[in-house]
């Protein structure tokens, strides 16, 4: 094990550094109004501090991850993790008073310190010894979804504010029902459908989890069924999509158990419990419901939805369609849709590189029954297992998770992802 990092020159100036950026910042007005001078200044120092907290990182991420982890004893969340690095090590990651204030402000209005915890993460997830552990911690069970165990698998029902989970059959059909904004993405929705996925899981009683969208309320779509919309940009223009809590924990938590499964124990048979997943989309799945599509195991659309990942008009990075979509479409068609948002109709013949089966909207119900019950037999879970092995490794899997933390942090802080998400935000006032 490399030597303890507290004791090494590289950190013994960092929280004196941390704290005269701090002084530097609070004698600033806030970002939107400095001059161009002021803010030039800001990060210039910014520059700086994070050059250094990027080469500690680089040279001591798993002497730092093994002393806050206790030697990989403790599995620590993403935002555990965090919390532990500001109090143990001072001035390497933003303080929790910091994140705090933080999440106050509107985006255009941050400092920016999701970066300097993007800095950090990024050099736990590119550490073959600490990276491994840290996606266990993070595909563990979460405590909300233990507490309500117990009653989903009496009643067969959990209800969230945006998703409805209800065990019909051995089917465990997860229905997001945020039917006021399009099942639009948000740190509320990120949450419930970790805690949904999580109960699927763990429930013994399920063979099969289903996603779907439920009807809506929304003026344009009031009473249809609607997959998802995508990133609520109206919450990301007012400072509520954040790195942690939102964008990472979706791709290491929920997502990521879609796939892999949720870590239940030591067995020598497996510590992991998955099982097979269908997805149906309804009218559409656009930017995050697309992504989600590229972890399950039959996906089926109605002949007049369609599939898209709006990245750049967005201006940020498709979560990890990047890594996905291509195993799928091949590279041309993956770069006709994230480069230049092309939408694909499900009536188009590239439709069916992407879903298995498109359906008339009226025989959807019929459709998804003889999917889900195709996928009920008992060697499904293990082969998907192994194809899931086969397709993308954890390795391959951290190692592109260690550099969406960083470029997703500084998209989502630059002017143009702030200014089209104000635009959208106005447009919808």
């Amino acid at each position: 094990m490399t030597a303890d990092p507290a004791s090494l020159t590289s950190l013994t100036d960092l929280e004196q550094d941390a704290r005269q950026l701090d002084h530097l910042l609070a004698a600033m007005p806030s970002p939107t109004i400095r001059t161009s001078a002021q803010r030039a200044t800001a990060t210039a120092a910014m520059d700086v501090l994070r050059a250094r907290r990027s080469q500690i990182m680089a040279a001591h991420a798993e002497a730092i991850y093994d002393r806050l982890t206790d030697g990989r004893t403790r599995y620590l969340r993403i935002d555990e993790l965090l919390a532990a690095a500001a109090a143990g090590y001072p001035g390497l990651v933003p303080l929790e008073t910091q994140m705090a204030a933080e999440s106050t402000r509107e985006q255009a209005d941050k400092e920016g310190y999701e970066i300097d915890q993007a800095i950090f993460l990024r050099g736990i997830l590119r550490s073959p010894v600490a990276a491994p552990h840290l996606l266990d911690a993070m595909l563990r069970p979460t405590a909300r979804a233990l507490g309500l165990l117990p009653g989903f698998a009496r009643s067969g029902i959990a209800e969230m504010e945006s998703v409805r989970v209800e065990r019909r059959d051995g089917v465990a059909h997860l229905t997001l029902c945020r039917d006021d904004c399009l099942n639009a993405e948000d740190e509320r929705q990120v949450d419930d459908l970790e805690t949904a996925v999580d109960l699927a899981l763990l429930d013994p009683s399920v063979r099969v989890g289903l996603l779907r969208g439920g009807p809506m309320s929304h003026p344009r779509y009031a009473g249809r069924r609607v997959f998802c919309a995508g990133i609520n940009l109206k919450k990301l223009s007012s400072g509520d999509i954040p790195l942690v809590d939102f964008l990472l924990r979706r791709e290491l938590g929920y997502i990521h158990k879609l796939l892999r499964g949720v870590l239940v124990g030591n067995s020598w048979h497996s510590p992991y419990l998955d099982k097979p997943w269908v997805g149906a989309v309804d009218a559409f799945a656009i930017g995050g419901g697309a992504q989600l599509l590229l972890v399950l195991d039959h996906v089926l659309a109605a002949s007049d939805a369609y599939l898209s990942l709006p990245a750049a008009s967005e201006g940020i990075v498709p979560g990890v369609a990047n890594l996905r979509l291509t195993r799928f479409t091949g590279p041309r068609l993956a770069r006709q849709m994230i480069l230049g948002g092309r939408a694909i109709k499900a009536g188009e013949p590239e439709a069916r590189l992407l879903v298995d089966e498109v359906v008339a909207p009226e025989e959807m119900d019929a459709a998804i029954a003889r999917a889900v019950d195709r996928l009920g037999g008992e060697a499904v879970p293990t082969n998907r297992r192994m194809l899931n092995h086969a397709e993308e490794s954890p390795a391959e899997f951290a190692r592109y998770l260690a550099e969406f933390a960083l470029q997703q942090a500084l998209r989502v802080h630059d002017a143009d992802v702030i200014g089209n998400a104000r635009a959208f935000a106005r447009r919808r006032a």
